[in-house]
């Protein structure tokens, strides 16, 4: 016996993204937030010292964190 089984992921998924913005609640500024990750950020990587920013200038270079002028053209 064989049984066809078909899930609409598409619509889950926009259920699911409703649910997110609807449990942000009216007063979420997504400008706002994104302001303030680029200010923890760039606090997160400020004040390396050499051996640090040697290895952060190579994760860059090797693409597992974002180059500052990609994350300024986003």
């Amino acid at each position: 016996m064989r049984f066809d089984f078909t899930l609409d992921l598409g619509a889950d998924e926009m259920r699911r993204r409703a649910e997110v913005v609807k449990a942000l609640g009216p007063d979420w500024d997504p400008i706002a937030a994104m302001h303030d990750e680029e200010r923890a950020y760039a606090l997160l990587y400020s004040n390396l010292d050499s051996e640090q920013q040697a290895t952060f200038d190579m994760l860059v270079a090797e693409g597992v964190l974002p180059d500052k002028d990609d994350r300024d053209a986003a």
